[in-house]
């Protein structure tokens, strides 16, 4: 299986996620501005949920388990 197209490269002492790399453009992006970019269609391997009232970014479902955002 290939490489993740955006990888985790930050995250809170909490857990959550704070900061991403597109691995093919080599961008880092925050949360919020993952989020922006998905919700323009720019990532369409990846969907917003709301969590605890934040909107996370996260890697839509497939067969492998091993491949979500983390």
């Amino acid at each position: 299986m290939g490489r993740k197209r955006v990888e985790v490269i930050r995250e809170s002492d909490s857990g959550r996620n704070l900061e991403f790399l597109d691995t093919r453009t080599h961008k880092e992006m925050s949360r919020a501005e993952f989020v922006r970019r998905i919700e323009r269609g720019e990532y369409p391997g990846y969907h917003v949920r709301k969590v605890h009232r934040i909107k996370t970014p996260v890697s839509n479902p497939d067969e492998t388990t091993d491949n979500n955002l983390d």
